[in-house]
This record gives structure tokens, sequence and C-alpha cells, in this order.
């Protein structure tokens, strides 16, 4: 595969897409919640009303502004998962009380992206002084037809494979990173690897087969759901058929956990060794620190099958209704900054969209101990460099997520194997009317 250049990365996934996967429990609730509250109207224009979504930390940002602006007051209120709060803003934009500022990720930015009025306009805020420090593909997906920009981007998901050095010793397979990742040069040979684990232990080998096969393998395609153009051909192209047939394939294959992406089950299994690898973009390995604190020291990070992917983005929007526009941008231009980009990355994991830092040292040489001293900073920025642009459509969320319930089905619920591509486009058909 050609690499692009660092201005032409590829748009996959939204960066917390799995959490609506996994359900979390009152979400609905919460989104119900927020939708009444909203932007209380504040004349007070150091206060403003921030909607995220839950399980990112987003308390640190805020936390981390406070102290580089103390007079200002964030109302942080987390909504729900990522779908969950892009369904509350939704609503709220439909005549509702609007937050000042609000987190929407990649994967939901295109349906709102069809009606930019209902946001600011940031180059009228000053976006247009530095839509130039972030790449290229990412402020595209944020830039309306007519010139608008409603968001700013956050960050990108290069890919790996966390995997458990000493779980993989135990099975007698290498666990070196380089050897490990030389294993597994395609997916195939993923899903391989997976078997002689399996039959050296007994156990599982990766988590699921939905996020950790499917999901990283489609995110591999040069065209996914949608056409270049825009037409919807998730039915049609033969890159998410194949994706599909691997995700199939693994849960055949007997290597899965059965586990779905951040459930509690999930993370519990993570604690106890209940799987060996798992597919993870930078922004994961906070998970797995939180979700098994005692197993530092025994995860490394192999390349990912294929040898590029991600999983990630998401954008701060203010809408047009905002009652403090101003503290909102403020807050957004200052925490998504190159150099707060770079700072999240060396706290967080998060990968930067501002390519000036693509060549820092601090990005680079970082490594991670956590997971035995791997170079966290090069493998991933790799993984994305390595990947070809593709287009997000209105649908996105809607069209994978059905994907990924027809795999789970499969896997959890023991639905019938050689119905589920069928089961799935029927499903994604009546999701979008189409």
């Amino acid at each position: 595969m050609n690499t692009p250049s660092r201005k032409s990365l590829s748009l996959s996934m939204s960066r917390r897409r799995a959490l609506a996967l996994g359900g979390l429990a009152g979400g609905l609730t919460l989104t119900a919640s927020a939708c009444s509250s909203g932007s209380g109207g504040s004349s007070d224009p150091n206060t403003f009303e921030f909607w995220s979504f839950t399980g990112i930390n987003q308390k640190d940002s805020v936390e981390e502004y406070k102290a580089l602006a103390p007079d200002v007051t964030v109302k942080l209120t987390e909504v729900g998962n990522a779908q969950e709060t892009a369904q509350g803003l939704t609503t709220a934009l439909a005549g509702g009380k609007v937050p000042d500022l609000v987190l929407i990720q990649a994967g939901d930015l295109p349906k709102f992206m069809k009606n930019p009025g209902n946001f600011i306009d940031l180059t009228t805020l000053g976006a247009d002084e530095i839509q130039d420090d972030y790449v290229d593909w990412v402020m595209a997906q944020a830039t309306a037809e007519s010139g608008e920009v409603i968001g700013i981007p956050t960050d990108v998901g290069g890919m790996g494979v966390a995997y458990r050095t000493d779980l993989m010793a135990a099975a007698g397979l290498p666990t070196n990173r380089d050897e490990v990742s030389a294993l597994w040069p395609t997916w195939e040979d993923f899903i391989a690897t997976g078997q002689r684990y399996t039959q050296a232990t007994g156990n599982a080998f990766i988590d699921n087969a939905a996020t950790t096969v499917f999901l990283q393998a489609v995110s591999q395609g040069e065209e996914q759901y949608y056409s270049a153009d825009g037409e919807v051909v998730y039915d049609t192209n033969p890159i998410v058929r194949e994706s599909f047939d691997l995700g199939l394939k693994a849960i055949a294959a007997g290597i899965t956990a059965k586990l779905e992406s951040f459930t509690d089950g999930w993370n519990a299994g993570m604690a106890k060794g209940a799987f060996a690898a798992v597919a993870a973009p930078s922004w994961m390995l906070g998970s797995i620190r939180s979700a098994a604190p005692d197993t530092e020291g025994k995860w490394d990070i192999a390349t990912i099958p294929g040898g590029s992917g991600n999983w990630g983005g998401s954008y701060l929007a203010i809408p047009a209704r905002a009652a403090n526009p101003q503290a909102a941008w403020k807050y957004a231009s200052t925490m998504q900054s190159p150099e707060q980009q770079l700072k999240h990355f060396v706290d967080s994991g998060s990968l930067p969209t501002t390519p000036v830092n693509y060549d820092k040292p601090e990005l680079v040489n970082h490594t991670d101990p956590f997971f035995s001293g791997a170079p966290t900073g090069k493998i991933f920025t790799q993984a994305v460099l390595g990947l070809k642009p593709f287009v997000n459509g209105e649908y996105n969320t809607e069209i994978s997520t059905e994907l990924l319930n027809g795999l789970n089905g499969v896997e959890g619920d023991g639905a019938p194997a050689d119905a589920a591509w069928d089961t799935a486009v029927k499903n994604i058909k009546t999701a979008i009317g189409a």
C-alpha cells in the first residue's frame, strides 16, 4: 500500500463507537435529562454548558482548562454514550435548550452537516486562522459545501494490537513485539494465530470478533459504507462483506471470549486474562489500564494486521443558539491547539490531529511502561499514515452498528451464521429507511 501524505489520512469510525455497543445503563434517561437542561441562557460570559459523551475522562480536560482559566465555570454534562449524545443534540436542535459546546463523534457528524445553520460557523470566531493546523481530511469532514466550519477535531485513533506477553508465552508463542507482528501480516494469519493460541491453552485469544476483527478490517478499505461520491454501497462493496465474513470466521474458529467491548464483562475479562489480545486504538490504552491495573508490564503492542487502521475521531461544535459561544470557542481552541493535543497524547494516549506534532520527539519517542515500554507514538502514528481516505456518510453509525450487532448476535446469542449478513442488511435498510 502506498503511504499517503500526512494531510490525506483516512477517516474511519468514531472514537467511542464501541460505547454504543455495550449499552450504558440509564443512558437514555441521561439524554432526556440533558435535553431539558441544556444551556440555561446564562448571561455570565465566563460560564458555559458543555455536553460530552461518557467514558472518555472529559472531566480531566475540564479540570485542566480550569487551571489555565480559573475564572471560567464549565458546566459539564456527560449525556450518555456517543450515539445517545448525538440523539440528545438532535432533540435540542429541534427546539429544546442547547448547550454552548458539544462533542460529536465523527460517525455522527455527517447527519449534522446536512444543516450547518444549526451551528455557529467557527470561522467567524477564529477557526479560519487555525484550521491549517489540522489534517485537511479531518477539517474537510467538518466543513459544509458552502464553506462553514462547524467543528474543531479532537483526535484520531491509530490502531495496534495490545497483547499479553505472559499469556502468549504460556501458549508457546513469541512475545517480542516485532516477532508477534510478523505472526499476522493478514487477518487470516491473525485468526490462525488465535487458533494456535486456543489449541495450546484452551482459552480465548481475543475479546470479540465484531470490534477486534470486522471493525478493523473494514476500516482498511479505500471505500466502505459510502462511495467516493456519497452513494450508499455497504451492501455491494466487497470489502464490507469480506470483513464481515472474517468476523464470522473468527467466531467459527472458537477464538473469541464473547465479550462485547466496554461492557462490565469486558472490563472484568481484561483483568482476569480472559483473552490474550485486543485490537486497540491509542485511546484504548487508558481503558486497559483502568480495567486491569494489576497487569502493568504484562502487555505489549504489535502492529495491526494489514499494517494500518484508525478507530477514532470526534469534534467540538457550538450550536447556533448557544448562550455563550465566545467562552465555548475559547475552550475549544485552547484545548485542541497543537500544544494541548500533544500534551493529551503524552498524558492519555489521544493521538493528535495536528501534523506538526508527528515529528515531535515527545510523540515519536514516547514509550509506555504499562505496555512493556512499547513505542506507542511511533506505532499508532504509522498506523494512521498507512490509511487511504474514504467517505463517511449520514448513516455511517447506523450501518456500522447493525453490522456489529449481526456479528454479536452470532457470537453471543447463537444466531445462525449463514443468515447473519442478510439479517444485518435487512436491519440496516429498516434503520436508514432504504
